[in-house]
């Protein structure tokens, strides 16, 4: 059904934990036939700021081999995933700086009509999980995008208690398989609706 859909999954991940629900994106993606990118933003934060926490640095290490995220794969995707951990309730400034150079693509109306979905990790229950996600989606009003929340379209879901988008609580650790089940869930209903779309705009 989906094999013409094309997702880019594109994520900001300090240390490891947003890292853990965009595979598991990638893997519900792709379980449904899609073509799938898997792209990391820059990390912006200075040397000093990353090497003052041990697990930071190692992160940065460990995925070293992800490629950078460019203007090519919000352009060649049908369907966008975005991860960020919160920050003060809001998504993180690195994320942010690679949407903010997203301007060109918007002034050429090609970033709108996409599917867009969210997901999150807080270092705490709640911790700004649902603004975060919501602070996302004012980015994809103004892009016109098709914006596509997991609500409680799946058991999984109602298990997470989240409908704005997976999330995750990084203080209890890395994400245990009811977070990992949930952004499995949302990547295949957002693949689901961008299908949809493409097949209705060529009918």
């Amino acid at each position: 059904m989906s094999e013409s859909v094309n997702v880019s999954i594109i994520y900001y991940s300090a240390t490891g934990n947003v890292h853990a629900l965009a595979q598991a994106f990638v893997e519900g993606a792709e379980k449904t036939g899609a073509q799938v990118r898997l792209r990391k933003v820059a990390e912006t934060a200075p040397e000093e700021a990353v090497n003052s926490r041990a697990e930071w640095a190692q992160h940065l290490q460990d995925t070293a081999d992800v490629a950078l995220a460019s203007h090519d794969d919000l352009d060649w995707a049908d369907a966008v995933l975005f991860g960020t951990p919160t920050r003060f309730g809001n998504p993180a400034s690195q994320l942010r700086a690679f949407i903010e150079t997203t301007g060109p693509l918007w002034g050429q109306g090609k970033l709108a009509g996409k599917v867009y979905s969210a997901f999150t990790s807080s270092g705490t229950a709640h911790g700004g999980q649902e603004s975060t996600l919501l602070a996302l989606a004012n980015t994809f009003y103004h892009w016109g995008g098709v914006i596509v929340p997991p609500g409680y379209t799946d058991p999984i879901m109602n298990q997470l208690g989240n409908p704005y988008g997976t999330s995750h609580v990084a203080g209890d650790g890395a994400p245990g398989e009811v977070p990992l089940q949930a952004a499995r869930h949302q990547a295949r209903r957002a693949v689901e609706i961008a299908a949809a779309l493409k097949a209705g705009r060529v009918a």
